[in-house]
């Protein structure tokens, strides 16, 4: 799903959200003692009340926007219920990271627990693409793949792993501690990316889609008449415990996915040693919503093992040697991030 940033209008219910969110932090003292030490003027109330600028609204109760006046009695500067920080990270791994995305993934999503190990989170979101800053006239602009990590009293609770394109900010994932799911991070951090593309001048804010398969316009038809928002995904996972008789194809031979189709030899697949010598596979180009790369500003690309079916580097080499150096001169690959 694609959205004009500038024409971002916010729901009630993601309105209620940021607002719930930002009391939550600041607290009814620091909120009451703010009034008296620091009051608004009057525009600014009639502003605030009349409009909601999520450019505003998202920062609110950031630790660093805080003013912090005296309080006379106590001879200190107020202080927030919480100490609220966001800021924009390397997509690296961390433990903490991966404790947090774990912890989601299991309570949230009921994923067992061996599902997830540390590799498998390091290659579905820290191992995105390349950062670099590129100069915009006389601002400059980051792009590449990042985390964007909220901290509360100094414990991380959510990341948000992001795309900067030099056109938009695509929204790829976003996990927290479910602890705080009460909270809605899926809007708060939504409302907080789109603002970053106000800020950051990208035009585009991206969501990636809940699942890559396909249906039917037919079968949403029906049910956007009752509902605003549908995921035919979402609603076949809710069954998913069902008992599934399995097929004749879900039968592989052993170790046959673990093979490369270069050790197959299978007619009219180039060899690797002709497609080395013949496809340029660091400058083919990948399509990341609307903006195209190239394989070589893919973190991990050079270290990445052309011989292994499950590397980046493999699936694409696997592509390239079935469609030949004519078709891979000629195109883009277009690859999704599952979440």
């Amino acid at each position: 799903m694609r959205l004009d940033a500038s024409e971002y209008k916010p729901r009630r219910d993601q309105k209620k959200a940021m607002n719930r969110w930002n009391k939550f932090v600041l607290g009814q003292e620091y909120i009451r003692n703010a009034a008296k030490l620091c009051p608004k003027t009057r525009e600014e109330k009639r502003y605030r009340k009349n409009t909601f600028d999520v450019r505003q609204r998202v920062h609110e109760a950031e630790y660093s926007q805080l003013k912090r006046p005296i309080n006379p009695k106590t001879r200190r500067p107020i202080e927030p219920a919480h100490k609220f920080e966001v800021n924009i990270e390397s997509d690296s791994l961390s433990i903490t990271k991966y404790k947090v995305f774990l912890d989601y993934q299991i309570t949230v999503h009921k994923d067992p627990k061996e599902r997830w190990k540390q590799g498998d989170y390091k290659r579905f979101l820290c191992s995105g693409l390349r950062r670099k800053t590129v100069k915009q006239g006389s601002k400059e602009q980051k792009l590449g793949s990042y985390h964007q990590c909220y901290r509360l009293d100094g414990e991380l609770i959510a990341v948000g792993v992001l795309d900067l394109l030099p056109n938009g900010v695509s929204s790829v994932y976003i996990y927290y501690d479910p602890k705080y799911e009460q909270w809605e991070f899926g809007k708060l951090s939504a409302m907080r990316e789109i603002a970053l593309a106000l800020e950051e001048h990208h035009q585009y804010y991206y969501m990636d889609p809940e699942s890559l398969s396909w249906d039917p316009l037919d079968s949403y038809v029906e049910k956007l008449d009752k509902r605003r928002y549908v995921s035919l995904a979402r609603d076949r996972n809710s069954g998913e415990d069902q008992p599934k008789q399995p097929k004749d194809d879900d039968f592989v031979l052993p170790g046959e996915e673990e093979m490369s189709l270069f050790d197959i030899h299978m007619p009219g697949v180039l060899t690797l040693e002709k497609l080395k010598a013949q496809v340029d596979l660091d400058h083919w180009r990948l399509l990341v919503h609307n903006t195209l790369v190239e394989m070589t500003d893919l973190v991990g690309w050079e270290t990445s093992n052309i011989k292994e079916p499950h590397a980046i580097k493999g699936i694409v080499a696997e592509l390239a040697a079935a469609l030949g150096p004519k078709v891979v001169k000629n195109s883009a690959v277009v690859l999704f991030n599952s979440g």
